[in-house]
């Protein structure tokens, strides 16, 4: 068995339930493995009574994108294929992708096309993965990516052990880009691959306040950690002549303003090589229609 499909969720149930569904159908079978954050609505229990092919997990309190991390103690397949409880792949897509890490022993993370549902259109983040201007080594697959959505992407459980999997304080909202400046760090490259297919249909059963201000704060933080100074001021003040000026807007500089002493303790700014490659995203990131932080 090369993968296991690795699922986080809370309070979806039936959402949940179809996506499980969808993964007996996969061409190449491995296990399942399913993080329940401390769910509410019966997630855990239906999980248990429908699904006994799946290894269930319940954490006693939710986790956010930490509980992949849980997950990630349980794997001992070669990779991991990071499921939403409200995306599945089509039947052949983890084979596709494993079958590109097999094949490439440098290559971290391979990213899919992500079909929005129901209608099966492309997400909008899509032109942007197909034409990421990230420099990477000829031998890579498909374009070289800055970062990845844990949702579409399959991992080499090795790569994100060795990088330490998502941060805690991060917790959920944009938490892939400290991981992914972390694994480039440390030799591995990120990929986009057309012929990964996967489905989205995004669950009416969200915060979008919420995952606003973790976006902004995380973004933040990230760019403290990791950028060079110059770097850092400049993104920042870019940051802040965008934002909507509101309560959630004000709520995430509180955050990130609070976690200053932490995030001066952890900083280490990445190699060089690295740098060059966050920078060659900030046109296509200043421009981006897909990920704004104003709904």
């Amino acid at each position: 068995m090369r993968f296991t499909i690795v699922v986080i969720t809370r309070d979806r149930r039936r959402s949940l339930r179809a996506v499980l569904s969808r993964a007996r159908e996969i061409g190449e079978r491995g296990p399942v493995v399913v993080v329940d954050n401390a769910s509410r609505d019966g997630t855990a229990e239906a999980v248990a009574a429908e699904f006994p092919e799946a290894v269930l997990i319940p954490s006693p309190r939710n986790l956010g994108a930490v509980a992949r991390n849980l997950a990630a103690d349980h794997v001992r397949t070669p990779y991991m294929a990071f499921w939403d409880d409200d995306t599945w792949w089509e039947p052949e897509a983890p084979s596709r992708a494993a079958r590109l890490l097999d094949a490439h022993p440098r290559l971290a993370v391979v990213t899919g096309l992500i079909l929005v549902e129901p209608g099966g259109r492309e997400d909008p983040i899509v032109p942007e993965l197909r034409h990421s201007p990230v420099p990477g080594p000829p031998w890579l697959p498909g374009p070289a990516l800055g970062s990845f959505l844990a949702g579409a992407s399959m991992v080499r459980t090795e790569a994100f052990r060795a990088a330490g999997g998502f941060s805690a304080r991060l917790w959920l909202g944009g938490e892939e880009e400290l991981l992914s400046a972390d694994l480039m760090a440390l030799g591995w490259h990120l990929c986009f691959a057309e012929d990964v297919v996967v489905h989205h249909e995004p669950s009416p059963l969200r915060d979008p306040r919420l995952r606003r201000r973790h976006g902004i704060r995380n973004t933040l933080w990230f760019t403290w950690l990791r950028r060079p100074l110059p770097t850092a001021v400049r993104r920042t003040a870019g940051l802040l002549r965008t934002l909507p000026r509101d309560r959630v807007t004000a709520a995430a500089l509180a955050e990130a303003a609070a976690g200053f002493a932490w995030v001066a303790r952890e900083r280490r700014t990445l190699p060089r090589d690295v740098e060059d490659r966050l920078r060659s995203l900030e046109t296509s990131q200043r421009e981006s229609t897909a990920r704004r932080y104003v709904s």
